[in-house]
């Protein structure tokens, strides 16, 4: 039984001196005297947050006018069936689908604000997207009432 702990013991040294010489990795230091040698971490990176495997994209979707609607429709009933939220980052859009998230830039200023589509318009002129007001906010729009914009779908990249 002795031998026994003694080999478990032994093996138990033997792997963590393993992943020792695993996870540090010699290499030169940069400053003077190139033949000293330090040793770095190479596992320091395991410990950082980890990132996400699929990051957002963006797609354009082309430039045009946008408006934003907020007082009057306080409250009512979106295209989508949502209560109306005007402070909220949400937006109307003819075709995409709801809960697309898109990023909208405010060609004047370079301010930019990511909504969710939760509506169907805008029905003025020739005006791409309907912002709510706090979005229009988000991007200095406010007393325009309406901007030029960059319009981008935020989509997720198809990763492994």
């Amino acid at each position: 039984m002795r031998r026994f702990r003694a080999a478990c013991v032994l093996l138990t040294l033997v792997g963590v001196a393993f992943f020792a010489l695993l996870t540090f990795e010699a290499v030169p230091s940069a400053g003077e005297g190139d033949d000293q040698v330090l040793a770095r971490n190479v596992a320091a990176p395991l410990l950082q947050a980890p990132t996400p495997a699929s990051q957002p994209a963006l797609r354009h979707l082309g430039e045009g006018r946008a408006s934003f609607y907020g007082p009057g429709f306080e409250g009512n009933r979106t295209a989508n069936g949502e209560i109306f939220r005007m402070q909220r980052l949400t937006a109307a859009h003819r075709t995409l689908p709801f809960g697309s998230r898109v990023r909208v830039t405010n060609l004047r200023n370079g301010e930019s604000v990511v909504v969710r589509i939760n509506d169907r318009g805008p029905f003025v002129g020739n005006r791409v997207i309907d912002l709510s007001r706090g979005a229009a906010q988000e991007i200095g729009m406010i007393r325009s009432g309406t901007a030029p914009v960059r319009l981008e779908l935020l989509t997720q990249e198809s990763g492994a």
